[in-house]
């Protein structure tokens, strides 16, 4: 059996507490798009009705999925400003007020210390805002420059539940899917690592104690192996894996 080597760790929500931020900056864009483009919707999106929607998508992989929803289309020009515009409103909102998912940073310094597993961020979103994220609470010392992008990093574009940026990671870091294990927070994510052959371990913690039994249904669904509710579970979780017991 393959050893287990290399963590695969999401961010938004898996690695800072960012989502609701980032989709509470995006929603006023996604508005005033709309408007533009003279979409009519039953209300005006807010924050939270985006990350019920769409959690685990980046802003461009809404914006594909609201084009062919609503019927309206975007020159590719069009398509650059607006993913420029939102960066910029999302990175401010981050720097201002965002902080570490509960108990993260204490999995990561443990992790560092052992030298166990290599580590690496691979995130649906804008690379820019992925390496703000974490160097705003003060991850970035433990992954160096393995941060992967979705948006940023591959040749085309694109965004989790497709697993090309899983498959990119693992092909630069020069490790097979057997040697890795993902976390992730959201069911697009959870696809994509899972479509990549990876591992994934289902992260609940970030949400609310109503809204935690259905995500351990839809990430179990999406193909997690195992549901992780807090960060004080991941050493024993990995302990199993390593093991052949998930």
């Amino acid at each position: 059996m393959t050893k287990i080597n290399t963590i695969l760790f999401d961010c938004d929500n898996t690695l800072v507490l960012s989502e609701e931020l980032a989709f509470e900056g995006c929603a006023d864009l996604i508005n005033e798009i709309s408007r533009s483009k003279n979409v009519k919707l039953e209300q005006p999106f807010t924050g939270e009705s985006l990350i019920i929607e769409f959690v685990g998508q980046n802003f461009r992989g809404m914006m594909v999925s609201l084009q062919q929803r609503y019927g309206f289309t975007m020159t590719p020009e069009e398509l650059e400003d607006y993913v420029r515009r939102e960066e910029d409103v999302v990175i401010a909102k981050l720097k201002e007020k965002l902080v570490s998912c509960p108990g993260v940073d204490e999995v990561l310094e443990r992790l560092a210390k052992k030298r166990e597993y290599h580590l690496a961020v691979v995130s649906s979103s804008a690379l820019r805002r992925v390496k703000a994220s974490i160097e705003k609470v003060g991850q970035d010392k433990y992954f160096g420059e393995d941060v992967f992008s979705a948006a940023t990093s591959l040749e085309k574009p694109t965004s989790k539940p497709d697993p090309a940026i899983y498959l990119h990671a693992m092909k630069t870091l020069g490790k097979t899917a057997e040697e890795c294990v993902a976390v992730e927070d959201s069911k697009s994510g959870t696809l994509s690592g899972t479509r990549a052959g990876i591992k994934v371990i289902g992260y609940v913690g970030p949400y609310s104690d109503a809204e935690k039994p259905k995500m351990e249904k839809i990430l179990s669904g999406a193909g997690a192996v195992v549901i992780m509710r807090d960060w004080s579970e991941f050493e024993g979780i990995m302990e199993k894996i390593q093991k052949g017991e998930l």
